[in-house]
C-alpha cells in the first residue's frame, strides 16, 4: 500500500496473480506486461474494445454482432460423440442455443439451471443457417446477483497459453491497488486539456465506459502519453544538468593548428560552419565535458567543423577519436579527414575490424604512445587493446545507429571526454531539441560554394529503358550512377522490384559495368563492390539504402531510386545527397509505379520542389507526423509504453517546454512537485535521472 514517504509503492509492488493461477502463467503475464510489477500492468495499453453494450431480445440479434441478451434456460441437450453440449435459451421473442465443445455435464447442469434466467454475452452465429447460436459465450452471469457483463472489455496483446481473462483480471487488481498520485504537472495543463488525473486515466483505459476510451486520441490516453513524455524530458533535462556539473577538463588552444586547416581549403568556410566551431569551441573551454549534437543538411561541411574541432584538441595535446557504424563510413571519413589534419601536420588512421597483423598492431601503438593524434574507426575502437595515450574527443557519427552503451565504451577510454555528436538527417529544430534534450544544438544550415543543385525529376517506372540508355550516355562520359531498390530479393507480399533482380536486369544490359551492394553482403564484398565502383572498374551500383549516408563518389552522377513513393522524404533526401559532389551536375530520378495516390504524388512533388533539408523534414513531419522520429530516436531511454507517436507527436513539444520550466525551477526536486516529478521518473523507468535529485 502507498505511504505518504512513498505514493507508488503499491504500483512498483509485484502484482499478484490471479487466483488459482500456475506460475507458468504468471510468467506469461510478465512477458507480455513487459515486467512483474503492477506498473507494467498497468502501462499495458489495451488495443481494442468489445462492446457489450447491446443488450437486445434474442429476436433482435444480429449474426456476426456481438449481443448481450437476458433469457431463460429452456432446455439441455448432452453431447452425443462429436457433437457439442448444447443448452436452449428462450424469451418471449424466441429461442437462441449455447454450445460448448467437451462441455461436462455436471458443470453445464451448474451455470445453467433450467427455470433460471442468465446473462449472457458473446458473438452470435446461424447455425444449420437457421438457428441462432452463441458457441462458447464470453460471459455467462446470474441476474439475481446483481453483477453483469462489462459494458465494454478492453482487449489486450496476448501470447500463447495465456487467456484473456486472465489477463484482465491480472490488471483489475493492480488497478485495485492503486491510489490517486500528487499531480506532477503544472495544474494548467490536464485543465487546459480537459485531460483526467494520472488515475482517473488509468481506470477510463482499463475500464472504458465506451470504445474510445482507449484510442489514442481520447483524453485519459491524451493525458497518460504526455504523462511519459513529460517524464522523459525532465529525465533528459535532468541528464543535461548532471552533465554540466561533472567535472571534465578545458581545452583550450592558440589556434595555430586550426589555421593551417583553414589555410589549406581552396575555399572560404561558411557563416554556419564558423558559427558551429565557434559554439563548439566555447563548449570545449569549459571545464564540464561537452555534449553537443552538429545537425547539418547533406554537403553542408560537418567534416570541416569536425577536422577544426579535431585539431582544436591536438592543440591541447589530446588524441581524438571519430566513430562511425560501418567500415565503408569509417574509411570514406578517413579519406575526407586524414588530409585535413595532415595540412595541419597530424597524423590520422582508420582501425575497423578488417584491419589485422602488422597494421593494426602499428596503429594500436601508435595511439598508446600518442604518435597518432587522429583516429577514425568502427566498433574496433571498444577493444580492450585499443587504448589512447589521453583521449579528450570523441567524435560520433550518426549516433541512432550506436547504443548508448557503445558511447560510454569509449568515454571511458579517456578521461571525462568531450563528445561531439554529428547527425546528416535534418530534423525540425523543435523536435530536435525535444529529443536531443541531453545535448547542446548547433545547426549548419549553408552549404559551402559551389555545390550545385540536383536536378529532380519522377517519372513511371514504364520509361525505365529510357533511362537506362541515358545512363550508358552517361558512362560513356566517364560518370557513374547509383540505383537504388527497397528490397533485398522479391517478397509474395509487397510488389517492389528486389535489388538482386535489378541487379541481373541492368548485368544483361551493361555485363561488369555493373556492381552490387547491400546489407545482407560482408563487410568486406561490400567494400570490394563499392572500391570497384570508387575506381570506375564499375559505373552502376545497384544498391540497398546502405549507401544513404557518407557514401562519397565524386563522379556519380545520376541517382535512381525505385519505387520511391515508398521511402520517406528525408530519406529521398539523403539519396539524392549522394550525387553532384564533385562539380558535375547532379540527376535524381524518382522512379514510381501506377497507381501514385495523392500524398504520394504530394510527397515527390515537394522533393522536386525543395533542395533544403531542413524544409523537407518539416513538410515530412506535417504529412507524416513525428512517428519516425520519436520512433527511431530513443536516445538510451526506454522505449515508450503509452506514447503512440503518429497519434501523440504533437505533444512532445509542450512536454519538452514544460519539463525545462520545471526542471529550471527545481533542478534537485526538492520541492513539494518537484518530488512528484520524481515519482514520474521512477514510475515511467527512469530511474537514474529519479535519483539525480539527491545531488543537489
Amino acid at each position: 500500500m502507498p505511504t505518504q514517504d512513498n505514493p507508488i509503492a503499491a504500483l512498483m509492488a509485484p502484482f499478484r496473480p490471479p487466483k488459482g493461477a500456475r506460475r507458468e502463467i504468471l510468467e506469461l503475464i510478465q512477458k507480455v506486461a513487459g515486467g512483474p510489477l503492477n506498473r507494467d500492468l498497468l502501462f499495458l495499453a489495451p488495443h481494442g474494445a468489445i462492446d457489450r453494450r447491446k443488450r437486445v431480445t434474442i429476436a433482435e440479434t444480429v449474426p456476426g454482432d456481438i449481443a448481450t441478451i437476458e433469457a431463460e434456460v429452456d432446455k439441455h441437450f448432452p453431447s452425443f460423440k462429436s457433437s457439442p453440449y448444447r443448452i436452449r435459451l428462450r424469451d418471449e421473442t424466441g429461442f437462441l442455443t449455447v454450445a460448448y465443445f467437451r462441455g461436462r455435464p455436471d458443470m453445464m447442469q451448474r451455470l445453467w439451471p433450467v427455470g433460471q434466467k442468465r446473462l449472457v454475452s458473446g458473438k452470435v452465429e446461424l447455425y444449420k443457417n437457421s438457428e441462432r447460436q452463441m458457441l462458447h459465450p464470453d460471459h455467462v452471469v446470474d441476474p439475481a446477483t446483481g453483477e453483469a457483463p462489462p459494458s465494454v472489455e478492453p482487449v489486450y496483446p496476448l501470447t500463447a497459453n495465456l487467456p484473456l481473462r486472465t489477463l484482465q483480471r491480472a490488471v483489475k487488481g493492480a488497478l485495485e491497488v492503486t491510489h490517486e498520485l500528487p499531480e506532477w504537472l503544472d495544474p494548467t495543463t490536464p485543465k487546459g486539456h480537459g485531460w483526467p488525473t494520472f488515475r482517473a486515466a488509468l481506470q477510463k483505459l482499463h475500464v472504458p465506459d465506451e470504445p474510445e476510451d482507449i484510442k489514442p486520441a481520447s483524453p485519459g490516453r491524451m493525458r497518460l502519453a504526455y504523462d511519459e513524455l513529460f517524464a522523459r524530458q525532465c529525465a533528459l533535462r535532468l541528464r543535461r544538468a548532471l552533465r554540466q556539473d561533472e567535472k571534465g577538463r578545458a581545452i583550450v588552444g592558440d589556434g595555430a593548428l586550426i589555421k593551417r586547416i583553414l589555410a589549406s581549403l581552396p575555399y572560404q568556410p561558411t557563416r554556419a560552419q564558423q558559427r558551429a566551431f565557434e559554439e563548439i569551441a566555447k563548449d570545449m573551454a569549459r571545464p564540464s565535458p561537452m555534449l553537443r549534437l552538429l545537425q547539418g543538411d547533406v554537403g553542408s561541411g560537418k567534416t570541416l567543423v569536425a577536422a577544426l574541432t579535431m585539431a582544436r584538441a591536438a592543440e591541447a595535446g589530446l588524441q581524438c577519436a571519430l566513430m562511425a557504424p560501418t567500415d565503408i563510413l569509417a574509411r570514406q571519413h578517413g579519406a575526407n579527414l586524414i588530409p585535413l589534419l595532415a595540412a595541419a601536420g597530424l597524423k590520422a588512421a582508420v582501425l575497423s575490424g578488417r584491419d589485422k597483423g602488422k597494421e593494426r598492431a602499428a596503429i594500436v601503438a601508435g595511439l598508446a604512445d600518442g604518435s597518432i593524434h587522429a583516429v577514425i574507426g568502427t566498433h574496433a575502437l571498444f577493444q580492450e587493446s585499443v587504448a589512447f595515450r589521453d583521449l579528450g574527443l570523441i567524435v560520433i557519427d550518426e549516433q541512432h545507429r550506436f547504443g548508448v552503451s557503445d558511447r560510454a565504451k569509449l568515454v571511458e577510454k579517456g578521461f571525462a571526454p568531450h563528445v561531439l555528436v554529428m547527425s546528416a538527417t535534418p530534423i525540425p529544430r523543435t523536435l530536435a531539441l525535444s529529443i536531443h534534450g541531453d545535448m547542446d544544438l548547433s545547426v549548419l544550415d549553408e552549404k559551402p560554394p559551389g555545390r550545385q543543385p540536383v536536378v529532380t525529376r519522377a517519372m513511371p517506372i514504364a520509361r525505365a529503358d529510357e533511362l537506362i540508355e541515358s545512363i550508358a550516355e552517361a558512362a560513356a562520359r566517364g560518370e557513374r550512377a547509383y540505383w537504388v531498390c527497397p528490397l533485398i530479393e522479391e517478397s509474395d507480399e509487397v510488389d517492389l522490384t528486389a535489388v538482386n533482380d535489378r541487379y541481373e536486369t541492368l548485368r544483361e544490359r551493361f555485363g561488369d559495368g555493373v556492381e552490387i551492394m547491400h546489407g545482407r553482403m560482408s563487410a568486406t564484398s561490400r567494400e570490394t563492390a563499392m572500391e570497384r565502383f570508387r575506381s570506375g572498374e564499375a559505373f552502376l551500383l545497384v544498391a540497398t539504402t546502405v549507401i544513404e549516408v557518407g557514401v562519397d563518389v565524386p563522379e556519380a552522377s545520376i541517382m535512381v531510386i525505385e519505387d520511391a513513393d515508398r521511402f520517406g522524404l528525408a530519406q529521398l533526401h539523403q539519396l539524392r545527397g549522394r550525387v553532384g559532389r564533385g562539380g558535375r551536375k547532379g540527376y535524381c530520378v524518382l522512379l514510381w509505379r501506377a497507381p501514385l495516390g495523392p500524398t504520394a504524388k504530394e510527397r515527390l512533388d515537394s522533393l522536386r520542389r525543395n533542395e533544403d533539408g531542413f524544409v523537407i523534414a518539416e513538410i515530412d513531419y506535417k504529412l507524416r507526423g513525428a512517428g519516425d522520429v520519436l520512433g527511431t530516436q530513443q536516445s538510451g531511454l526506454p522505449p515508450f509504453r503509452l506514447v503512440d507517436p503518429e497519434a501523440h507527436g504533437d505533444l512532445l513539444g509542450p512536454a519538452d517546454k514544460e519539463a525545462r520550466l520545471a526542471i529550471d525551477r527545481d533542478p534537485v526536486l526538492q520541492t513539494s512537485r518537484g518530488r512528484a516529478i520524481a515519482m514520474a521518473l521512477t514510475l515511467f523507468g527512469y530511474d537514474e535521472a529519479a535519483l539525480l535529485k539527491r545531488s543537489g
